[in-house]
């Protein structure tokens, strides 16, 4: 049977790009035309997104898409579509303006009066607070949810626990209350649309499913209507675009939108009392100030079951139907929500909880947008257009968070969408796009939602890049490589077995109920030395029925020294681990705490990193718990930073290297006959040069995803394992596979191909080098501009600073006598090079390492060479964006060095 291997090798490997296409109305000679670009580009998909339409849902609408579906059908193409008229997924075709309240977004928010007792029959002043704030809707105002009095110390302004559930004294617009003697705060807690953030007023309530359920009415029925015979064929499904509760008005995009925030409006509904209530086992009413105002040890109970119960309706009502839906007239729904800087655990523009957000859809998913993600800056914060940017979260946990809830969840296939390059600039060409690219495979991505084709007139401001851009984007010739290598590795890395030695448990049930560390810090400790991992929820952890022990599992030979790990394995979804993290936490929830404990004693390592947990997030007593799990054996704490060399001590890897390598990353994928294993030097300047030892044997094949060749690599084995000398330049991958499926392909070589000489000599190509230059729209017709003996940045002041286009340098070189087998090494380029020599095309490379097998192209004496070197758009057309990152040089700057073995 055909492993991935050979799909690829014979070029029938699966399509797993689908860019965005923004809709705006363009003549359908446009529309056809921006089409037959993605085709060409080799895309085999395409996501429409109304940018906005002008006439979406109308009979413009209908026309528009009628043209976008005759091309996909006649192209063999798959159409998604992104589910309402404006971004973010909510507004609903605007069908809930004016819609009745019971549909509308509804938020609480606190007001409160301070009052000092005793004070026999005070008047409740109910009335003002109770109008919507700060403005009253025209139609709904504001309902009274509670009234509440607590005890307050007026010199620390803290509520001391005694609190007084006011409401049923309350009639009308006002009551009375007898105060007690003391410091009161009086909290009058009222439900209303407004307090959200103001663009989505006429949000639906993802709460409330007949809110939900008009999305489905408005988008989605539509849309089968129109198109029913295309489901499930040329309609491939729906995405839905960072939806969320959005319920923080006065900071919109504050990634801290967190319980305890004052003044913060917090999503409601006209049921979520009782179900509150019902989650704490005692009237929640009265603890509603808790939200807001710390209140003892309660606090943090009140605060957890708010979030648990929301998050969880959440994924009911909104996700969940939704898939339902799909799945029902056989498409498939995906998309993702707002993850940034921790958001995706939290409020405001956040869902509460990743997984359980994503929980009804086919894929999961997220997205990198705005710089978000930098080469090189995954420590600290750093600046980007938004905000600073937490380094270790988008370098550790974004792309995990992903894959994780694939690799979980068997309703996703192990499949995770990643939306990518999108708002970072016209500075962004082909050469970071492959970094973000092998960034996302080398954590488990496997599914592309590039941003965007836009087929408006150029230069159309919004989020640039675009990828074809009316032909004006020099760099689009070449993005069919970047989507031909992305797909063959994609394909490489599904409908498999992901491997990883350990779980690390999501924090987002610990961050609710008080400090916690997040997720991605233990991550990154683990990723620096190779150790893969995923994040795993403790909804899957609770739902998991058993450990799985080693010697028991049906392919027990095939795990990576099952003999040196624990006789038993955490299996979750298609995953099983060798041990779990767990970040530092003040509290979990009682039955989290009561699961670990049986985990370990079924002989599960767990690693609690720098200290246990002191108490449950929920309120029950586990004192007992607590102790018992720290006199089990197979439980310890581990200080984070020696995470990793507990876990290494402990043989829980599957490779490991001979020297420190903290940017190099590694993700191993089995698929029957065949393991490959996916190696990434992230660093943007700094080379890797290492022996690494992987759990596998031997012989080992390396093959390049961007010129679809396999060649055997140099191996040996070593002590039971199988070690290879592994040298990475920046930016470079290496994906290198072994096992039986792999033994016919490397014996089907072409002798040149297996046994090519190591270089013995080398040469400097030093010019002069014939330079000339052509725009986009001139390629390919050149204009001469020059003649150097040396190679420099051709954009510094007093050259072609404002040149954005294709530089072709021409040179010839001797050489001496025939060559066996040579090398050329372009050196530092700056970004995208296509090289010929003597005539003869020698291929592309859109990232370093700039180096060409040329051999069979040179000949004894003179050699030509012929260079393009291409940049990006940013120097001819500055944008909004690019300001936000330095630019790099342009050109060729080398130095260009020929290294190659004589035939003698």
């Amino acid at each position: 049977m055909p492993t991935p291997l050979d799909d690829v090798l014979h070029h029938v490997e699966q399509n797993y790009i689908l860019p965005f296409l923004w809709l705006h109305g363009e003549p359908e000679a446009v529309l056809r035309e921006e089409v037959a670009r993605i085709h060409a580009a080799g895309i085999r998909a395409l996501c429409m997104e109304a940018r906005p339409h002008p006439d979406f849902f109308g009979p413009r609408w209908w026309h528009d898409v009628d043209i976008i579906m005759a091309e996909a059908r006649q192209r063999g193409m798959r159409v998604w579509l992104l589910d309402d008229d404006s971004f973010p997924t909510g507004h609903a075709n605007g069908q809930l303006i004016g819609a009745p309240a019971t549909l509308r977004r509804l938020f609480i928010q606190e007001h409160h009066l301070d009052a000092l007792g005793p004070q026999p029959g005070a008047r409740l002043p109910l009335q003002p607070w109770t109008i919507a704030w700060p403005q009253p809707h025209p139609t709904v105002g504001a309902s009274l949810v509670a009234v509440v009095a607590a005890r307050r110390d007026p010199a620390s302004d803290q509520l001391s626990g005694e609190l007084i559930d006011l409401t049923p004294a309350v009639q009308g617009n006002g009551g009375y209350w007898d105060v007690p003697d003391g410091y009161w705060r009086i909290f009058v807690i009222s439900a209303s649309p407004e307090g959200g953030m103001e663009h989505e007023q006429d949000y639906l309530n993802p709460l409330v499913p007949a809110s939900v359920r008009v999305l489905l009415d408005a988008v989605y029925e539509p849309f089968y209507a129109h198109y029913a015979a295309d489901f499930g064929k040329t309609f491939a499904g729906f995405f839905s675009d960072e939806p969320g509760f959005y319920n923080d008005r006065e900071m919109p995009y504050d990634y801290n939108a967190r319980l305890g925030k004052p003044e913060l409006a917090l999503p409601w509904s006209e049921t979520l009392l009782s179900e509150l209530t019902t989650a704490f086992g005692s009237d929640y009413r009265r603890w509603l100030p808790l939200l807001w105002f710390p209140c003892g040890e309660a606090t943090s109970a009140v605060r957890f079951t708010y979030m648990d119960v929301i998050s969880r309706l959440y994924a009911q009502h909104f996700t969940d139907q939704l898939g339902a839906w799909c799945r029902a007239h056989g498409v498939e729904y995906i998309g993702h929500v707002l993850e940034d800087n921790g958001n995706h655990a939290r409020l405001g523009a956040g869902a509460g909880h990743f997984f359980r957000a994503l929980g009804g859809q086919d894929m999961s998913g997220i997205d990198v947008v705005l710089s978000q993600l930098a080469p090189g800056f995954d420590a600290g914060p750093y600046a980007h257009i938004a905000a600073d940017a937490d380094g270790e979260f988008y370098h550790y946990g974004l792309a995990k968070l992903g894959s994780s809830l694939a690799h979980v969840d068997p309703k996703k296939k192990g499949r995770t969408v990643a939306e990518v390059f999108g708002a970072y600039g016209w500075r962004e060409g082909l050469k970071l796009m492959k970094w973000l690219t092998d960034h996302m495979l080398v954590r488990g991505v496997n599914y592309f939602v590039p941003h965007a084709f836009s087929p408006a007139p150029f230069p159309d401001p919004d989020c640039p890049p675009h990828f074809y851009a009316h032909g004006e984007n020099p760099q689009y010739r070449y993005y069919h490589w970047l989507n031909d290598y992305t797909n063959r590795l994609s394909h490489l890395l599904s409908g498999g077995q992901h491997l990883a030695s350990l779980a690390v448990l999501y924090h987002a049930e610990a961050e609710w109920s008080g400090p916690a560390m997040p997720f991605q810090r233990p991550v990154g400790a683990l990723l620096r030395r190779q150790i893969d991992c995923d994040v795993v929820p403790l909804d899957s952890l609770l739902a998991a029925s058993s450990l799985l022990a080693a010697s028991s599992m049906a392919d027990a030979s095939s795990m990576a020294d099952a003999s040196s790990m624990a006789d038993a394995r955490l299996a979750l979804g298609t995953e099983t681990y060798a041990g779990l993290v767990v970040p530092w936490c003040e509290a979990l929830p009682a039955a989290a705490l009561r699961r670990l404990l049986e985990l370990a004693q079924q002989g599960l390592p767990l690693f609690f990193v720098d200290a246990w947990p002191t108490r449950s997030s929920d309120g029950p007593a586990v004192d007992e718990t607590l102790r018992q799990l720290a006199l089990q054996a197979s439980a310890r704490v581990v200080p984070l930073a020696r995470l990793a060399d507990t876990i290494t001590r402990l043989g829980f890897y599957e490779v490991i290297c001979e020297a420190p390598q903290p940017y190099l990353r590694c993700y191993h994928y089995r698929h029957p006959g065949l393991d490959v294993y996916l190696f990434f030097n992230e660093h943007p300047t700094q080379p890797v040069d290492t022996g690494v030892r992987l759990k596998t044997g031997g012989p080992i094949g390396r093959y390049d995803a961007l010129t679809n060749s396999l060649n055997p690599f140099a191996w040996e084995e070593a002590g039971g394992e199988t070690r290879v000398n592994l040298q990475l330049s920046p930016y470079e991958t290496a994906l290198l596979v072994s096992g039986a499926a792999l033994n016919p392909l490397l014996a089907a070589l072409e002798p040149a191909e297996a046994d090519r000489p190591a270089a013995t000599e080398e040469l400097m190509v030093s010019g002069p080098w014939q330079i000339a230059t052509a725009t986009a729209r001139q390629y390919p017709v050149f204009e001469a501009w020059g003649a150097s003996d040396t190679l420099f940045d051709l954009t510094q002041p007093g050259t072609l600073p404002g040149f954005s286009g294709t530089f072709r340098y021409q040179a010839t070189f001797q050489l001496p006598e025939p060559s066996r087998s040579a090398q050329l090494d372009l050196g530092a380029v700056y970004e995208v090079a296509e090289l010929w020599v003597n005539g003869q095309p020698a291929g592309v490379r859109l990232a370093p390492p700039y180096r060409f097998e040329i051999g069979p192209l040179l000949q004894p004496g003179a050699n030509s060479l012929t260079i393009d070197v291409t940049n990006t758009l940013v120097n001819a057309q500055p944008d909004f964006y690019s300001r936000y990152a330095t630019q790099e040089p342009s050109g060729l700057l080398g130095p260009v060095r020929l290294r190659w073995s004589a035939a003698r």
